[in-house]
């Protein structure tokens, strides 16, 4: 298929997202002077905004090209956990998936970004980030709740999605209680890990950890093409995985597979950025689009292109932003008159 044909087909195609939800806090404002106090910039407040974050943000680009989905995980019973139901329920995410744990924090990541301008340019540069969270496993009635939760919705979507980021949401048990019936199902299985549960994703459909997670599970630094295909070859056979998708920032991303005959395919497919202000959130996009991709019966190249496309627009963007479905045409027709 050609990618427009692709992005065509994500349209109605159903997704469950399984991981740690977070809200994402900004606040903007101007840099003029260095405070008397101690040598750091005065930050006057512009404006504030909240968006969706990690597997949150994977919802909400899924939604914006079309598709549905159904999200489960964990908030804490406060303020942030409601905010972010609300946002989620406003853009047409089920999130009736998500349990109430009042033993923790909605996870909220507040990022402060200053504007700094001379005459000719503007430029925006993240001061620093506030992390709220506990990385503590939920305890045994969250993890029954979130296991039922997802269990039950399994049936009735076209893939299934695990956005992990080491938050205490996503356990061993639940990975392998949620593989078991996906296999049951034939439901394909995509993953963005972090380093606690990488090796308990054995014999799902795809990965899609960036370099330097790849090169930490293998306990090697990916430092060339040569040491890249090696960490890669490892990951994919270790974990059983049809498709391993590797993100390389800047230098685009890499995808392992085996032939029928067994024989290691790579495809190094070179970024869409025409600028990176910031890869916030791409991780999340990728998988949003690889995954939805392979929901739609794309082949693997095909959802690894598309979904290096739309990393490659989030990465032209400030803050953690999902892709929307006129961004992505505008890019594949852009790449077809190129």
């Amino acid at each position: 298929m050609s990618l427009q044909t692709v992005l065509d087909q994500l349209e109605g195609r159903h997704v469950l997202i399984i991981g740690d939800v977070i809200l994402d806090e900004y606040i903007w404002g101007d840099v003029n002077r260095i405070s008397p106090e101690a040598p750091v910039p005065v930050l006057e407040i512009a404006s504030e905004t909240i968006r969706t974050g990690g597997a949150a943000n994977v919802a909400q680009n899924i939604v914006n090209l079309g598709g549905r989905v159904d999200l489960v995980g964990v908030v804490g019973d406060d303020g942030n956990g409601k905010k972010l139901i609300q946002m989620l329920e406003r853009i047409g995410v089920d999130a009736s998936g998500i349990c109430v744990d009042a033993d923790r924090p909605t996870s909220t990541k507040t990022r402060v970004i200053a504007r700094t301008s001379d005459t000719s340019t503007s430029t925006h540069q993240q001061l620093v980030r506030l992390d709220r969270e506990s990385q503590a496993p939920v305890e045994s009635a969250i993890h029954e709740q979130l296991m039922e939760n997802a269990l039950s919705r399994i049936p009735f979507v076209d893939a299934i999605v695990f956005e992990d980021y080491d938050k205490g949401g996503v356990s061993g048990r639940l990975i392998e209680g949620i593989l078991r019936t996906a296999r049951q199902q034939g439901k394909p299985v995509v993953v963005d890990p972090k380093v606690e549960n990488f090796w308990n994703y054995k014999g799902v459909t795809s990965i899609t950890p960036n370099h330097k997670e790849a090169g930490l599970a293998v306990n090697r630094k990916i430092s060339d093409e040569d040491s890249l295909v090696s960490v890669g070859e490892e990951i994919l056979d270790r974990l059983d995985l049809e498709g391993l998708l590797i993100t390389r920032g800047e230098q685009g991303m890499s995808l392992f597979r085996r032939s029928p005959e067994g024989q290691l395919r790579t495809d190094h497919i070179p970024t869409q950025a025409q600028e990176v202000f910031d890869d916030t959130g791409a991780g999340d996009t990728v998988v949003a689009v690889f995954a939805l991709a392979l929901a739609a019966r794309a082949d693997m190249l095909e959802a690894a292109q598309l979904s290096n496309l739309a990393g490659g627009i989030v990465c032209g963007e400030v803050g953690c932003v999902p892709v929307n479905r006129e961004q992505l045409l505008r890019g594949i027709q852009a790449g077809d008159a190129g």
